[in-house]
């Protein structure tokens, strides 16, 4: 009876360590996924800001931080009004939008990174590309830190609740920025714009690479 009992207990936390182990197998997969398809919305994103560059150069280098958070403010309400209205009257949907705040939001990270650096409007290419690397691989970094707390809960959430985390952080940002980057407890503007790349990301992995 004894060993009757001992084999049963045995039995039963061999079953309940496969299912832990298969959970994290299955969780080291998906993060793998991400990863992958991380690379492949910067394929995208990458694409159109070198065309973009090619035919501008650095223009938008003109445009202050706050500028910039006005324009991703611009492309995230788009996105809000057509996901309500169910309509568009412009021949654009909503990836574009998504592909342009997350091209935004590096080109604010890249501003405040040289604002103190009396750096030049006109930049060349190789420093540019360079530079968008940076900051779309930290808000990269960032996403993988954050899954390993998380887990990938970002994907049973819908797009139009990227689009409204993105509307808050903006609105944050503004606050921030209308206090002249002073915060008593909250991150500063960098750690918003980041956020705000990585929510338009996981909607462009939804839109994109899943579909």
């Amino acid at each position: 009876m004894q060993k009757s009992i001992i084999f049963f207990e045995l039995a039963i936390s061999i079953f309940f360590f496969s299912i832990e182990f298969f959970i994290f197998v299955e969780n080291l997969q998906e993060m793998a996924n991400t990863n992958e398809e991380f690379d492949a919305v910067k394929k995208i994103c990458l694409d159109i800001f070198e065309k973009k560059f090619d035919d501008y150069g650095t223009a938008w280098r003109i445009m202050r931080p706050e500028s910039l958070t006005d324009q991703i403010f611009i492309k995230a309400q788009r996105i809000k009004s057509i996901g309500e209205k169910g309509v568009k009257k412009v021949d654009e949907g909503i990836v574009p939008e998504f592909i342009g705040i997350v091209n935004y939001g590096v080109m604010a990270l890249i501003q405040l990174e040289l604002l103190d650096k009396d750096a030049p409007i006109d930049m060349p290419k190789e420093q540019t590309m360079a530079l968008y690397s940076k900051y779309y691989d930290t808000a990269k970094n960032l996403m993988t830190n954050k899954n390993h707390d998380y887990g990938e809960a970002w994907r049973s959430m819908r797009v139009s609740s990227y689009t409204d985390l993105i509307l808050m952080k903006i609105h944050r940002t503004k606050q921030i920025e209308d206090n002249k980057g002073v915060t008593k407890i909250s991150e500063g503007v960098d750690a918003n714009y980041l956020d705000m790349i990585n929510y338009s990301i996981f909607a462009l992995i939804k839109l994109v690479i899943e579909k």
